[in-house]
């Protein structure tokens, strides 16, 4: 689903909220001026289809765009049988909860290299992708799955990793978190880096890549084997308002998802700053 703009919001339900369940979360949302929010199932779907049932009619209601985080214990390499089948039915889940929701993005931590070759947890990643798109074209559900670009380098998920299976696999598309490919290697933190990702995009999925963005920013912390942990975007060396003029420039439209530790706060930040851009 192509945005006429950049829509800002907040992975999960803002902490300004007074209930803590989804619903509360997309009214305070719309009440702090946000345009989207990401549900949280990082911890196991635990959303019943009646539960999906009000959040679609609030976020219908207020306005406001929602996508889906798949639980954390996913691994797409997984050697073990049962694990892998385990991880798939997490994906798959996720999908179809959120799909009821009215989200249609699956944002997903797709793999961990372990003692594999690059090449191998590809394969691996690819073909458990291209049955679970399979699957949920045959049952309908109009979901997205986006693997992320992951900030630690034992994790599956560089820039190019995630962007090869979005031009291989129908039904997926990348989930960019610039936070994380910063931390990774320590880079991707000026203008020249984020245009280059933004023309890497445009190269492989053409101008609808960049009018279908799935975003996640957010400060960092990290060290030579990369992310460590979330910060504030102003405790951060992130440089975000960088990252805002190279997506003002080339057009990019979709969502910026913040995953600070001060949510909404961020996310204001982020969007007042790209207006004044």
């Amino acid at each position: 689903m192509s945005s006429e703009k950049l829509l800002f919001g907040t992975a999960g339900v803002p902490r300004s909220t007074k209930a803590s369940n989804s619903t509360a979360g997309i009214e305070r949302v719309r009440e702090l001026g946000l345009d989207c929010m990401e549900l949280e199932f990082v911890q196991g779907v635990r959303m019943s289809e009646k539960g999906a049932g009000n959040v679609l009619e609030t976020a219908g209601k207020e306005n406001i765009a929602l996508s889906v985080h798949a639980p954390y214990y996913i691994n797409l390499n997984s050697p073990e049988k049962e694990k892998l089948k385990a991880s798939m039915e997490r994906i798959y889940k996720a999908s179809k909860i959120g799909s009821l929701c009215g989200a249609e993005s699956i944002v997903l931590h797709a793999a961990f290299y372990q003692k594999s070759s690059k090449q191998a947890v590809y394969e691996n990643v690819s073909k458990a992708l291209r049955e679970l798109t399979e699957q949920l074209r045959d049952e309908r559900i109009p979901a997205v799955l986006r693997p992320e670009t992951m900030g630690k380098r034992t994790q599956f998920g560089t820039l190019e990793e995630v962007l090869a299976l979005s031009e291989e696999i129908e039904g997926v598309m990348p989930c960019l978190d610039f936070s994380h490919m910063h931390a990774r290697e320590g880079k991707e933190n000026s203008y020249p880096e984020f245009t280059a990702i933004l023309s890497k995009v445009e190269n492989v999925l053409g101008k609808e890549g960049l009018a279908n963005m799935h975003m996640h920013v957010s400060g960092i912390e990290y060290n030579r084997n990369g992310e460590k942990r979330h910060l504030a975007l102003k405790e951060s060396d992130f440089n975000y308002p960088e990252l805002l003029k190279a997506l003002k420039e080339f057009e990019v439209r979709g969502r910026i998802i913040c995953e600070s530790p001060i949510l909404e706060e961020d996310a204001l930040l982020l969007k007042t700053t790209y207006k004044e851009i």
